[in-house]
């Protein structure tokens, strides 16, 4: 993906982020104080008996943070179709299955789990009109001009782009988290406020949490990104080329040369990228449920029926 394009995301991503500061102001839920009024007395041994039977049957609400285990409905704490995952999606559209609103006490992923919600949010059908997209800007600026014009060259672009989204997926939520044993998920944390909460999102792209339970270095994300922009850069990207180029004015063909995306500076460059991309993205996950709340007027203590399934 040209930096041009990455740009333009970390522009666009950053205007999103100064809107959450408005959704702060979400009111908190009030909830019911507790009658001061004793219960009868008279109240019979056997509507006691079934009282605590019910009790005994009435699910207990999973501990987590931001939430207080709490289940909101259309959050990311809905349940995906991989256990210990989210059906979430940002903006109602783009895959978010990997952020987690009420993730204190759930169990690790098995390396199969990481690497199907991740080949799972990869393909999902959004994705291909986005990297559709994101060709079109590339080929309109003529970057990469190696690639060309025309329908082969945005194909091409349009391969590029598509593959460099999936690579680094596959790095930084399955491979190395599997080989590292560190979770790949995003647990928001909804506490405090605005400057807080972005930098709890900002030192999730340094520190993960390990499939124990632990914190650590967050390797996967840090070099998982540095080996997708090396793959990157050195598989497909265009080598240096000699390009035609009509001159209307003199009616005459001249030669141009590009030079070569396959460096070392270019893969650092992309990188950086990459890593500044997904910065801002995990900061838009973290305000994300507030800014969903807002849009469909419900409050951070609603609470879903039992048993009722969210779609």
């Amino acid at each position: 993906m040209s930096l041009s394009i990455r740009g333009l995301n970390i522009f666009v991503l950053s205007i999103v982020v100064s809107l959450t500061s408005w959704c702060q102001e979400t009111p908190p839920a009030t909830s019911p104080q507790p009658s001061s009024q004793s219960a009868p007395q008279s109240t019979k041994p056997e509507a006691q008996a079934k009282e605590k039977e019910k009790e005994k049957e009435a699910p207990k609400p999973q501990s987590g943070s931001g939430s207080q285990g709490q289940t909101v409905p259309g959050s990311s704490s809905t349940q995906g179709k991989v256990e210990g995952t989210s059906k979430d999606r940002l903006f109602y559209a783009l895959p978010n299955f990997l952020t987690l609103e009420n993730g204190g006490q759930v169990p690790p992923l098995t390396t199969g789990q990481k690497f199907k919600v991740v080949f799972r949010g990869s393909f999902d059908y959004v994705q291909y009109p986005w990297y559709g997209f994101l060709a079109g800007i590339s080929q309109a600026e003529n970057s990469e001009p190696g690639f060309g014009q025309g329908a082969k060259g945005y194909g091409k672009r349009f391969g590029s782009a598509f593959a460099d989204g999936t690579i680094e997926n596959f790095m930084t939520g399955a491979i190395l988290p599997s080989l590292l044993h560190q979770d790949p998920r995003f647990f928001q944390s909804g506490q405090g406020g605005f400057t807080r909460r972005t930098g709890y999102a900002v030192s999730r792209i340094f520190v993960t949490r390990t499939d124990s339970g632990s914190q650590q270095f967050n390797y996967s994300e840090v070099v998982g990104s540095a080996l997708s922009a090396a793959i990157s850069t050195s598989a497909y990207h265009p080598r240096a080329s000699i390009t035609k180029r009509y001159d209307p004015t003199t009616g005459m063909l001249t030669y141009v040369h590009n030079p070569s995306d396959r460096t070392l500076k270019n893969t650092a460059s992309v990188w950086g990228s990459q890593v500044g991309y997904d910065t801002i993205t995990t900061v838009v996950k973290e305000f994300w449920p507030d800014i969903h709340r807002k849009l469909s007027h419900k409050r951070k203590g609603d609470v879903a029926p039992a048993g009722s399934s969210q779609k």
